[in-house]
């Protein structure tokens, strides 16, 4: 992706090529927290992408893929507006979230979750603190955990490049809510990953993603507990 365009059209145009409307406020939030990732990746070593470039479109731009299909279950499961009646958030936890990929995306465009970015390295877990302190987003929580120690409530639990289904679904079973759904970001379709899922996981969906500007498979992995 050539970057010779500001970083917030290439961000709009690739909101929009995904069919997706976001606020001033969201492209700043985003925008904002890219700096902070490039500012503190410098000394925590929390992506092994160093180039603000890369980050927009391989961090930024391809965690915004989830962004419509996470919407699109949300309106499935409590209507139009995606939000609960009870007015609570839908709690989404995202597993071995490193520098928050995608949770922090999702709190941002997604007002009607809750994320919490759970990862076993302390100094990440604390990233994602600072950026939900300093971009004021009451929707966003680190956790400093092992996430097979995560117990449940997580009505979406999801990963971006984080494991093997197998071990993802396992690690992360107790944290899923009754009814929950597993969605797990992957590149292409992993074929082997699906076979060597147990009986005691349904495949709901397998949804092809394309990252506008980045030329790479990408898809979304739909789970549930079987039966």
């Amino acid at each position: 992706m050539s970057m010779a365009h500001d970083p917030r059209q290439v961000l709009q145009a690739g909101a929009q090529t995904l069919g997706l409307t976001l606020s001033d406020a969201q492209l700043d939030l985003l925008l904002a927290y890219m700096g902070w990732l490039h500012k503190w990746n410098k000394v925590y070593n929390l992506t092994a992408l160093r180039h603000p470039d890369e980050m927009l479109s391989h961090h930024l731009m391809d965690s915004l893929t989830a962004v419509g299909p996470l919407l699109r279950h949300l309106q499935v499961v409590h209507g139009p507006s995606g939000a609960p009646a009870s007015g609570e958030p839908v709690p989404v936890l995202d597993v071995g979230s490193g520098g928050g990929l995608p949770g922090v995306v999702l709190a941002i465009c997604v007002p009607q979750v809750h994320v919490t970015c759970v990862d076993a390295v302390n100094k990440k877990a604390a990233f994602i603190q600072q950026v939900a302190a300093s971009l004021r987003l009451p929707n966003l929580k680190g956790l400093h955990a092992r996430v097979e120690t995560v117990q449940g409530g997580f009505a979406v639990v999801t990963s971006r490049a984080f494991a093997s289904l197998q071990d993802f679904t396992t690690w992360s079973r107790p944290a899923l809510a009754t009814g929950g759904v597993w969605m797990a970001m992957k590149g292409k379709h992993p074929v082997e990953e699906l076979q060597a899922l147990g009986s005691d996981v349904e495949v709901v969906h397998v949804e092809p993603l394309a990252v506008p500007g980045v030329d790479a498979e990408r898809c979304l992995v739909w789970m549930r507990v079987a039966g």
